[in-house]
Formats: structure tokens, C-alpha cells, sequence
């Protein structure tokens, strides 16, 4: 039934092929996501990676394609400003069939939102069991077979907080460029280096590279400059901390439907050059993560 498997380190025959951890979460290579562009937003939990997906996803819509927004996060909240609800996840849908995908019509876990952008939120596991990895293969399984992958030019995975396990980096496995949000402060950009490191041990077998950073909720990026000319990184876009994105989030709404100001068409005009460039792709970053005292010595107190 399960696209993923949890598979011990002795049962590799020593083997490691996606990092140097204990436990890997294996794909199933025959469940791929097709010709659509694949971009994995991560971050450090509460950065608004969220609030940047959906903006950009609105974005992408907004160019003319066709796109799918898929929340990796327990919560299920990545997905309510483009549909103005919390959606029942794929996991929550699965168990009412008891576990017998087959029975599940596309308009059980699939919603349409803003400009036409679908929607899906995965969920996870409960709390201290199974694996995200599990979760991110059934729902991509599902895509599969309802041949909705094939209408898409564009999936954006929308990934919980910072990289703890294999589990949790898989959607990297079908991604063709990882985006990191941070703010202009260490934690962020410690959070940022691991992700780095996560999407390095993934580049190795998987077509996945670094696509570039965005600053979130920051007036400056001195920070994060810092850090990207340190290890070869470059910085995409850059979104102040205004309120007029606060208060989008409180109307369940994308920056594209709020009222007009020249502030917010700054702003719109930023994920509309950032969609466009993601789009057109260009060379990955061939970033080298820091080690954590450096990245301490570079960045934190004297």
C-alpha cells in the first residue's frame, strides 16, 4: 500500500545513499511528478514559508500556468489564503476509506482556489508516529493516479519547518529546485545551512539542486548576505516586514486581492519577477553548507 519505506542502515548493506542517517525513507522510482516544474519551499518553522508559497503560486497562476500548491505540514494551513478554509488532508481522507485509495474521487482531497490554483494539503502522521515520507509518497501517488499531474506546469511543496529526517526531506526527491525563506537573524540562517546540507545529501541521487534564497519579514539582509557570499548562495527576492502581508494572512487572502497601494504593488511585482525567474530556471547554486561552530563564528556575538 505505502510509495515509502523506512529502511534500516543494516539492510542497506552498509550503504547511505541519501546522507549519513540511520534510516532513509526510500520513493518508489516508478511514481515520478512528470514534465510540471517542481519547486520545494523550506525554512525555518514560522519564517511565513506558508504565506510565500501561496503568494507565489498565486504568482505563478497569475502568469498564465496551471498550478498545484501541495501543504507538507501537519497544521494543514498552507493552502487557506488561496482557499479561504482549512482542507482536510490527504491523510484525514485516506483513513475514511480505511486506507483503500481506490475509493477516493479526485474531489475528495483536491480544491480549487485562487485563479484557478489547486490545492492539496497532505497533513502528516499523529504525533510521535509514522514518517512525512510516507505521507508526501501517498499523496503524490494519488496525483498520479488521477493523472492530475499531467494538467500542472508548475507543483510547489510546501514543507514543515526545518529539516529534521529523512521523512520530511522527501519532497526533495521530486523537486527540481529547493528554495530557502529566511529572515536577516542567526536562527534563520542557521536553520537555512542545514537545509542546505539536507538538499546537498539529496542532489547526490536525485535531480533536485538550490534554487536561491528569499528574504521573509526582514528590512535588511546584510545577515544573509553574509552567509550566501560565505558559501556560494545567491538571494532570489526580498520581502520586507509589512503589514499589509500581516493583515493578509488575517483576511484569508493572497497579496494579489487586497486593496491596491503603491507598497503592495511593490510587493506583488516582487513574486511576479521571482515566479518568472523560477520559471525560466538558470544554473543552481552550488552551495557549501558551513560547519556550525564557523557558521556561529561568522555570524553570532563577538
Amino acid at each position: 500500500m505505502t510509495t515509502t519505506t523506512a529502511i534500516p542502515l543494516a539492510e542497506l548493506g552498509g550503504r547511505r545513499p541519501d546522507g549519513a542517517g540511520s534510516v532513509q525513507v526510500q520513493m518508489d522510482p516508478t511514481v515520478q511528478i512528470g514534465t510540471a516544474k517542481c519547486f520545494a519551499i523550506y525554512g525555518k518553522g514560522g519564517i511565513g514559508k506558508s504565506t510565500t508559497s501561496s503568494n507565489l503560486s498565486a504568482a505563478f497562476s497569475k502568469l498564465g500556468k496551471r498550478v498545484l500548491q501541495i501543504g507538507c505540514d501537519p497544521k494543514h494551513d498552507s493552502t487557506f489564503t488561496l482557499t479561504k478554509r482549512m482542507l482536510p488532508t490527504v491523510i484525514d481522507v485516506l483513513e475514511t476509506v480505511d486506507f483503500h485509495a481506490e475509493e477516493l474521487r479526485v474531489e475528495d482531497f483536491v480544491y480549487e482556489g485562487y485563479n484557478g490554483v489547486m490545492c492539496v494539503e497532505a497533513g502528516g502522521p499523529p504525533a510521535g508516529t509514522g514518517c512525512g515520507g510516507y505521507v508526501v509518497g501517498q499523496t503524490v501517488k494519488l496525483l498520479k493516479e488521477h493523472h492530475l499531474l499531467e494538467d500542472t506546469d508548475v507543483v510547489i511543496f510546501d514543507v514543515l519547518g526545518d529539516v529534521v529526517c529523512g521523512g520530511f526531506a522527501a519532497p526533495l526527491q521530486h523537486a527540481d529546485r529547493a528554495m530557502i525563506v529566511t529572515a536577516n537573524d542567526f536562527d534563520s540562517i542557521f536553520a537555512m545551512n542545514r537545509i542546505v546540507q539536507a538538499i546537498g545529501a539529496k542532489a547526490k541521487n536525485y535531480k533536485v539542486r538550490l534554487g536561491g534564497v528569499i528574504a521573509n519579514r526582514s528590512a535588511a539582509t546584510d545577515q544573509i548576505d553574509k552567509y550566501n557570499e560565505r558559501i556560494g548562495l545567491k538571494l532570489s527576492a526580498h520581502f520586507p516586514d509589512l503589514d499589509v502581508i500581516r493583515r493578509s494572512r488575517l483576511k484569508k487572502s493572497t497579496l494579489f486581492e487586497m486593496e491596491a497601494s503603491p507598497e503592495l504593488e511593490r510587493v506583488q511585482q516582487e513574486y511576479l519577477r521571482l515566479a518568472a525567474s523560477m520559471w525560466l530556471g538558470g544554473e543552481p547554486s552550488e552551495a557549501v553548507p558551513m560547519k556550525d561552530r564557523d557558521l556561529f563564528d561568522l555570524l553570532g556575538y563577538d
